[in-house]
């Protein structure tokens, strides 16, 4: 990104004993890139660039476009096995990374990443991997925008847009009368600016927005606040109209609040950390912003602080890993539930890309979606907005792309429906069916197309909870297994439609075998209350069915299984009598069991065994109660291959 603002991002975070000063020291922290090139390499060619210097000659060929020595300069650092080295930081491993997009070697990238995969987040990995397939096998949103360019921007950095009311701000370098230039890029500082679209989104005309204390320094990033009647934006920290500077000679950024009713005042200001792109959430009363902090991510982070009509009310709070990562992260922008912020992430189309997260909770946010090439490019996009327009959409953001008239411009688009890509979500429990539906952890879950070709696949948590997130797609297979479980397979097919996110919510109920079977009469039998026939009878009662559903059940839970049907009976009555009943109950369970679906081929055998087994000493002659009696009558369905029904 090469707005002035963004400049102040590329501060060195490491810093070394003894360190030898080079001229190219002098160049790269004023931002003069070429000119440090031109010292570094000189002082290379004598043999005295220490490590530090060495990865700032390589950021230096980065910015000046020089992506082929950037990579090989970056690479240099990095030790044989490839290992992300303590001296090169997360976020210098992300331009190393684009570094190697840019020129073409992708494979490069994904031994780096497989390499690493200890030092980085979860989340990126899922991030870059959805976003990948997504880019290539969608790649356009299928809505119809219409871009414009608008004819107020300056052959210099115009950027930021922001609604104010029936007007639009943004953010220019565009020169002043008597204004000071700032010392790095030799341009004005960066002023707020303003005009009325019309009602195409156009905006012809803009003049500088004097509804804010004027600031020989910059003032930039607004964003209005109509809860509040008050304009949020960063500018430069300040005492009595001249520049603050901290120990080591830094001006940083803070971010302050001017009522359009009352007096300025700072909100978050710290003279070594700067502070970009303000946006205030009146529904949590939560203030995003931008800013490189030490337990952040890689290069800026969007935070958040609690307030209280504008007071701050906490210590800022990251987004998080699966919003931030080791690139750089700026410009959030809530609209209907969702987060639009930009990223210079490796898995991007170019350099700072759009990116639409869902809030799924407070805290807890879907995989960041690319918007696609239709809002962004090869070069930077940033600075997002949008609001309702009518039965569409209008909307602004900030663009470097070919074409336009300076180094940024901002852009205008006319949209019918909300932008991103369509995308497919499965989300669920994976428990147990009965009763309690207690959770199980650590199930292998797996999305797959028709053909059987893995989607995505992962482990339950300790709660059960599963989550995918793809690209979309309309028909999807869904399985879950565990050892000793059943096994779970669900198709599911999307409907076709406008809405850019299909949810499933999908609970997973697996059965443990364990719970499912029990030790009788020195054998493994399903588990079933006992049930008896009427005397002398074959007939299936619903009382049986019941009990016999349970057998269907836990055969569709495990279909290798193998039965035998046994039924006994009593010592009453002959015992050819007694063998051909129980034969002919036992061929009764057989037939319901495969009228509802269990195979011939899960059934082995059907057997009665009259009084042969008799439980008790209720044998032929001996009285006995009833109850007695009735312990005899039994049919029990036995497992013949639980021994190795799991190998």
């Amino acid at each position: 990104m090469r707005t002035t603002l963004i400049l102040f991002f590329f501060s060195c975070s490491l810093c070394f004993a003894q360190q030898k000063q080079s001229k190219g020291d002098q160049f790269f922290f004023q931002y003069a890139y070429k000119q440090a090139v031109r010292a570094y390499e000189a002082d290379l060619s004598k043999g005295y660039l220490n490590a530090e210097q060495y990865l700032n000659l390589a950021d230096s060929y980065y910015q000046t476009g020089n992506f082929e020595k950037a990579s090989t300069t970056y690479l240099d650092v990095i030790s044989g096995d490839n290992k992300l080295d303590s001296i090169m930081s997360k976020h210098r491993f992300n331009k190393m990374l684009q570094s190697l997009i840019k020129v073409g070697k992708t494979a490069k990238i994904d031994s780096l990443l497989k390499n690493n995969r200890d030092v980085f987040s979860r989340e990126l990995f899922e991030n870059a991997k959805f976003n990948k397939e997504l880019l290539n096998t969608v790649g356009n949103s299928d809505l119809n925008y219409k871009i414009f360019n608008l004819n107020s921007n300056s052959n210099q950095e115009d950027f930021s847009p922001a609604f104010y009311n029936n007007k639009l701000l943004f953010t220019s370098g565009r020169p002043k009368t008597k204004k000071q230039n700032f010392a790095p890029s030799g341009q004005a500082y960066l002023d707020i600016f303003g005009g009325t679209p019309d009602a195409s989104g156009q905006l012809a005309t803009a003049t500088k927005f004097m509804e804010i204390e004027d600031s020989n320094f910059h003032k930039a990033t607004p964003y209005f606040s109509n809860e509040l009647n008050s304009l949020i934006y960063v500018l430069s920290n300040t005492s009595d109209g001249e520049l603050l500077f901290d120990d080591n000679g830094k001006n940083a950024l803070a971010i302050g609040m001017k009522p359009m009713n009352g007096a300025f005042r700072f909100l978050l200001r710290d003279l070594s950390t700067s502070f970009y792109y303000p946006f205030y959430d009146a529904n949590s009363g939560k203030l995003y912003f931008s800013a490189k902090f030490d337990d952040g991510y890689g290069g800026t982070d969007i935070y958040f602080v609690y307030t209280n009509n504008g007071q701050i009310m906490s210590a800022p709070i990251n987004l998080g890993p699966r919003v931030n990562s080791p690139g750089n992260e700026i410009a959030p922008y809530i609209f209907e539930n969702s987060l639009y912020f930009s990223s210079d992430i490796f898995y991007g189309l170019g350099g700072m890309d759009v990116y639409k997260t869902n809030f799924e909770s407070e805290d807890s946010f879907s995989i960041p979606v690319n918007l696609g090439k239709a809002i962004n490019s090869e070069k930077d996009d940033f600075g997002f907005i949008i609001r309702n327009n009518g039965d569409g959409l209008l909307g602004y953001f900030s663009s470097n792309r070919t074409g336009g008239k300076g180094s940024d411009d901002v852009y205008g688009f006319l949209v019918d429906e909300k932008p991103g890509l369509k995308t497919l979500t499965i989300r669920g429990k994976v428990q147990e069916p009965y009763g309690s539906q207690k959770a199980i952890a650590n199930v292998s879950v797996k999305l797959s197309n028709n053909d059987g070709s893995i989607i995505s696949e992962l482990i339950s948590d300790d709660d059960g909870m599963y989550r995918f997130e793809i690209p979309w797609r309309k028909e999807v297979i869904l399985q879950a297994s565990k050892e000793r479980y059943s096994r779970y397979t669900k198709q599911m097919v999307a409907a076709t439609g406008d809405d850019q996110e299909t949810i499933f919510d999908v609970d997973i109920a697996l059965s443990l075998y364990d719970d499912l079977v029990e030790e009788k009469e020195g054998q493994t039998v399903v588990k079933l209350r006992k049930f008896f026939f009427g005397r002398n009878k074959t007939t299936i009662t619903p009382e049986i069915a019941i009990e016999l559903d349970k057998v269907v059940e836990v055969v569709k839970s495990f279909p290798n299984i193998q039965l035998r049907i046994e039924t006994h009976t009593d010592s009453r009555g002959g015992s050819s009598t007694n063998f051909r009943l129980t034969q002919a109950r036992s061929d009764a369970i057989k037939k319901y069991l495969q009228a509802n679906g269990v195979s011939g081929t899960n059934i082995l055998y059907s057997i009665g065994y009259g009084e042969d087994k008799i439980l008790n000493n209720c044998t032929n002659g001996v009285f006995c109660l009833e109850m007695l009696h009735k312990q005899n009558q039994r049919s029990l369905i036995v497992v013949l291959n639980d021994n190795v029904l799991f190998e």
